[in-house]
């Protein structure tokens, strides 16, 4: 029988381990099978993560838990939160608007809009001193693109964010204290931002013009009103939150690697190779906490019993050393890096080519417009959220930014 490890799923939790969750990540990848006194699964071996989220006996529905008591559930929950094949029905609608396969122009025919974007936010830093390049920098980016993409109003950015930070500060909540506040918080926000779109989308039936919520409102294989909604809604948080904490993570790695720093500086084309090594090293989504088992599943010498929460430690199989050589040495270069950072299976993140694209225009142009840029403190302020982690504020110091 494995041991119960809830001071190790507590320790993950505790915001006194935002800054470096790895050594805790690390002790749960001793135990193939970590049994979680809650009654739920901690796997953190990346074998047994990319296995499982290959599995069809493993699902996304919380309709499929044991306690339903202890998940969000609602029938009507975005795709992420479905199985086939009302996921692949629901997925296949969204994808023809947002990307590759279906509309690779989608992402690649930004570049340049979002190359000018981020051009315009780090002229607005200022010329030297000191920036918060979350506030300043990795926020706004994702959010303007996203929603530029979507076709929300530049006016109603600001009410988006209010929405999207009560809805992320809750999506988590049971891992947090306060969890009851939180959980009322987040389903407020996501009431208001449902209605907002609904109204959105009614004017986008009225008035078409060319942008992906338009489409989607007026798509032959239409989705009912409520599915739009919360794809919608999905689409605006998922769209730039992954983004933000990317950006952000890459920038702190890279200042605490100033030799990596000159290079990207130097060698602009090798900004691919580091986000690729960022989702390895330091991924904006930690874990998957709610996936739920269709039926038993042995892993090892552990039986996982039906309907029992699987808690699937991205983060940690990043770091397994069974899979990747030197795993808490940040490399770009490393041969083979095939991450968890945007998931894998079903479930992979459609966004990914976007969150890939503005992270590296971000990195590269802060390596070439930032003189001698250093951090103001080590480690920053993190969020409280320990599944979409990163700085909720990243100030920099720099001597001079470059015109």
């Amino acid at each position: 029988m494995n041991r119960p490890v809830t001071d190790l799923m507590r320790q993950v939790a505790d915001p006194a381990r935002r800054p470096d969750p790895y050594p805790v990540y690390a002790e749960l990848r001793r135990e193939r099978v970590n049994h979680v006194a809650d009654g739920s699964y901690a796997l953190g071996r990346y074998r047994d993560v990319v296995s499982l989220l290959h599995d069809p006996r493993v699902s996304s529905d919380a309709h499929n838990a044991a306690d339903q008591s202890a998940q969000n559930v609602h029938d009507n929950a975005p795709f992420i939160q479905r199985d086939p094949p009302e996921h692949d029905r629901l997925r296949a609608i969204a994808m023809r608007y947002f990307g590759p396969p279906s509309s690779p122009e989608m992402v690649t025919g930004q570049e340049p809009e979002i190359q000018k974007f981020v051009n315009g936010l780090a002229t607005d830093l200022p010329g030297h001193g000191t920036a918060d390049l979350v506030d300043q920098f990795a926020y706004p980016l994702p959010v303007s693109v996203i929603c530029g993409l979507l076709g929300v109003p530049p006016q109603d950015e600001s009410q988006f964010r209010v929405w999207t930070e009560g809805i992320v500060k809750g999506l988590d909540a049971q891992e947090q204290e306060g969890a009851d506040e939180l959980i009322a918080l987040r389903d407020k926000c996501q009431a208001e931002m449902f209605v907002y779109v609904n109204g959105l989308v009614g004017k986008h039936r009225e008035h078409p013009d060319g942008s992906m919520l338009s489409h989607l409102a007026n798509d032959p294989d239409a989705m009912t009103d409520a599915e739009l909604g919360t794809t919608s809604v999905l689409l605006l948080i998922a769209g730039h939150e992954t983004t933000v904490n990317l950006t952000a993570n890459g920038i702190l790695t890279l200042l605490r690697h100033p030799a990596m720093l000159e290079r990207l500086r130097a060698e602009p084309q090798w900004a691919m190779a580091v986000v690729e090594e960022l989702l390895r090293y330091e991924p904006p989504v930690q874990y998957l906490p709610n996936r739920f088992a269709l039926e038993d599943i042995q892993v090892g010498s552990v039986t996982i019993p039906r309907g029992a929460r699987l808690i699937l430690l991205l983060a940690a199989a990043g770091r397994d050393p069974e899979r990747f050589d030197h795993p808490d040495r940040f490399d770009p270069d490393r041969a083979d890096n095939e991450h968890l950072g945007f998931g894998s299976g079903i479930h992979y993140c459609f966004g990914a080519p976007l969150a890939r694209l503005e992270t590296a225009l971000s990195l590269t142009t802060l390596a070439r417009r930032l003189v001698s840029p250093r951090l103001a403190s080590d480690p920053p302020p993190y969020r409280p959220s320990p599944v979409l982690r990163g700085p909720v504020h990243l100030p920099v110091t720099y001597d001079n930014r470059r015109d």
